[in-house]
């Protein structure tokens, strides 16, 4: 169907920026928009949770007409310096993001940013997406026990004794349609109803399992707000497990023609799982694939295949890892519970919304990680040290000469269990550790390019290293606060090897007012148009000219409504174009 079809647009992937472009052009063209995803679809309790399953959970790319062996959710990348961890899925980044909704600080939109794009710029298409991703905070607990999580008096008396202050961060997490809307209060835990766009979703189990895909739809990804209003209200046609290989402008004639500049169209190929070839052709494209993935298909694209000799010589610049630093801080003597709530709450500002000059600019988030990853560290630890084991035999021994000195005097024995289990199980580890999560505005010096074939990245650590000195620092000192024995940089950063590891990949594709400054345009009439093509667009986060600081996927949206708001003529709106919504 879509090889003999001409259609009005095809969009490259379903992130944050893809998202938002499928479902803006499918309502200026209904049924005439196509969406190809190289993940797959993630039905509610789809997500893997086993070992097994988890062994499969895993996307990696295909050899030319081989069928694809890994088409899981995580998409592992190792460059120099720099290791990055990426989603493959309907829904982009939303399925295993932290569900953080914050606009980039008004500063950071300075000299390297086009004079276009502002935070006042912004602010419209901001609250737009706010809206339609229905991000608000954690509801208070108010007595609550099952709305209680432990970590964040424990996050904000450290930000007071370390001289800052602990705010609630919006999250797009569904606690019931009313509370979304601010009509009424949250959804009971674990009840469902349709959010307004029609899609069913669960009020938030405080599971913590955000980053690992929700298997009770309580998160509100993308594919239920976005791309469920295309395809179920607008038509979009949606193809899943098929992964882009090439971009071609059409000649006059409706051919393949590498000379061409993309007025007459163009011819799209990819694959599908099995390594079956297909193309599909259209008017306009647009290139949402990820920071990786967009600069991975533009650079094959210009200096492999010369289908798009035409794109800036800037492409694949300016690379940023948003300043993310992940650390853990165990065996404190406060209880912190990482395994229960959604998986970030809140933050502590480090100079990120008012800088100081020549200071580094970073925030602090808590964080959450899965009940059964706790259940993991807990089986490690006899393995880490003898002591730990002979201790919890020991206190369990305990109890048991106890209760049988009890049975000797008094004559009667409880037939309970439960002080052994409870002696057994009490003080895991993990309910006395933390997970900090660190985001800044790092250098953004990186450099993305091909090496035999594949995507490459030369990260110039040094230049970026005050920031991960200060966060370092913080983490020692969150150690202090905490009276914990030990403190973790993120695994990867132990000398030799001092990578570091995001998950927030940035630029590459900036944006700017010519091709000497950036490879996307920023001029009204242009905007994400790549310069030397018409109607070929970018709308994700490689558009960024650097890192937020900030969770950016705020700013990918916010970015890509102003994108899509120019290429169809349409203001956006809440509604998404359903009744009622």
């Amino acid at each position: 169907m879509t090889q003999k079809r001409f259609l009005e647009a095809i969009i490259v992937g379903s992130g944050f920026g893809g998202a938002v472009m499928c479902c803006r052009l499918a309502m200026r063209w209904p049924g005439e928009v196509l969406l190809l995803e190289r993940g797959k679809r993630y039905p509610k309790g789809s997500f893997a949770r086993s070992p097994h399953d988890f062994a499969a959970n895993f996307w990696a790319p295909a050899e030319d007409g081989q069928a694809r062996k890994l088409n899981g959710l995580f998409d592992i990348r190792n460059y120099r310096r720099m290791d990055s961890v990426v989603s493959a899925g309907l829904g982009g980044g939303s399925l295993i993001y932290a569900n953080v909704f914050m606009p980039a600080p008004a500063w950071v939109f300075g000299p390297r940013w086009p004079a276009q794009i502002s935070a006042t710029t912004l602010a419209p298409y901001y609250r737009v997406a706010q809206s339609v991703l229905a991000a608000r905070p954690v509801p208070p607990a108010e007595g609550d026990a099952r709305r209680t999580i432990q970590r964040t008096s424990l996050y904000a008396d450290f930000a007071r004794a370390d001289g800052r202050t602990s705010r609630a961060a919006d999250i797009a997490v569904f606690f019931g349609k009313g509370y979304a809307s601010r009509q009424s209060g949250p959804l009971p835990l674990g009840e469902q109803e349709r959010n307004r766009y029609g899609a069913t979703q669960t009020s938030c189990t405080y599971c913590g399992e955000c980053d690992v895909g929700c298997n009770v739809h309580a998160k509100n990804t993308l594919d239920l707000n976005y791309l469920f209003a295309a395809e179920k209200q607008h038509g979009a046609l949606v193809e899943t497990g098929s992964e882009v290989t090439r971009i071609t402008p059409l000649s006059e004639a409706g051919e393949p023609d590498s000379t061409a500049d993309g007025r007459y169209g163009y011819r799209v190929d990819y694959r599908d799982d099995a390594g079956t070839p297909l193309h599909a052709l259209a008017r306009r494209v647009v290139v949402a694939a990820g920071t990786l993935g967009t600069n991975e298909l533009l650079l094959r694209c210009r200096d492999t295949l010369g289908t798009l000799p035409r794109l800036s010589q800037r492409l694949g610049h300016g690379f940023s890892g948003n300043g993310d630093f992940l650390s853990f801080v165990s065996g404190g003597t406060r209880a912190a519970d990482p395994t229960y709530g959604p998986v970030i709450t809140q933050f502590i500002d480090y100079g990120l919304q008012q800088p100081t000059p020549g200071q580094p600019s970073f925030m602090l988030e808590d964080a959450a990680y899965p009940a059964f990853a706790a259940w993991y560290v807990e089986g490690l630890r006899p393995a880490a040290g003898l002591s730990y084991l002979f201790n919890r035999i020991a206190r369990t021994f305990k109890v048991f000469k106890q209760r049988w000195v009890d049975q000797l005097f008094s004559g009667k024995w409880s037939g309970s269990m439960s002080a052994y289990a409870h002696t057994a199980l009490q003080g895991d580890l993990s309910y006395r550790s933390s997970v900090l999560l660190f985001m800044g505005q790092d250098a953004a010096d990186g450099t993305l390019h091909l090496h035999r074939g594949r995507l490459a990245l030369d990260w110039p650590q040094s230049s970026s290293r005050p920031l991960y000195d200060a966060i370092v620092a913080c983490g020692k000192r969150f150690q202090q606060f905490a009276g914990a024995s030990t403190y973790f940089p993120q695994p990867t950063w132990a000398w030799p090897v001092r990578n570091n590891i995001t998950v927030h990949p940035l630029g590459g594709c900036a944006l700017a007012e010519e091709p000497a400054h950036g490879v996307v345009s920023s001029l009204p009439g242009a905007r994400g148009q790549v310069f030397g093509y018409q109607r070929l667009y970018v709308a994700d986060g490689s558009l960024l000219p650097t890192g937020v600081g900030a969770n950016p996927s705020a700013t990918i949206a916010a970015l890509a409504e102003w994108i899509a708001e120019d290429i169809t003529g349409m203001t956006p709106d809440d509604t998404l174009g359903v009744p009622h919504a």
